[in-house]
């Protein structure tokens, strides 16, 4: 029975690399000369690190600039307000990663109310959708990426 997954991931060396490229050209950049601008990468975050917040947004434009050209999708970053703590500003950008529950079952709702013969279930972090025809597959694949959602959605593990 074909069948294939539905998960939302990126690869985390990629985004390690775009945010060391960021913190290259902040370095280097004229308009960042004498401050204290840096990034920091943990599991998961990016934390920007600043004197104002004007400065914050033209760091996260870099590190946009930087994500996307890696192939990292920048719709899965949410973006955290601007703290300040004695001269320095921090904000802290989330890399979301895997299908929550809620999200998993907004996509399950879409794919039932096409009604297509196929099945969607929910497994773990991932929505598998399996079907008797490989045309119904594709339509539901073609289904979900004219949708406007949140979330970048890959498609993997496509069976025959």
């Amino acid at each position: 029975m074909p069948s294939f997954d539905i998960i939302s991931e990126f690869d985390p060396h990629e985004v390690k690399n775009a945010i060391d490229q960021a913190s290259k050209e902040v370095g280097t950049r004229f308009d960042f000369k004498g401050t204290d601008s840096s990034f920091e990468l943990t599991e998961g975050k990016v934390i920007m690190i600043s004197e104002s917040t004007f400065q914050l947004q033209q760091m996260f434009s870099i590190a946009c600039a930087k994500l996307s050209r890696r192939g990292v999708d920048i719709a899965c970053m949410e973006v955290g307000d601007a703290k300040g703590s004695g001269k320095l500003m921090r904000q802290e950008i989330t890399l979301k990663q895997g299908l929550d529950s809620a999200f998993a079952k907004k996509i399950v709702k879409l794919i039932k109310d096409k009604k297509l013969k196929v099945q969607a279930a929910i497994q773990g972090d991932q929505v598998r959708v399996t079907g008797k025809k490989r045309d119904d597959l594709q339509e539901v694949i073609q289904m979900l990426r004219e949708e406007k959602l949140e979330m970048p959605l890959q498609f993997e593990n496509f069976r025959d």
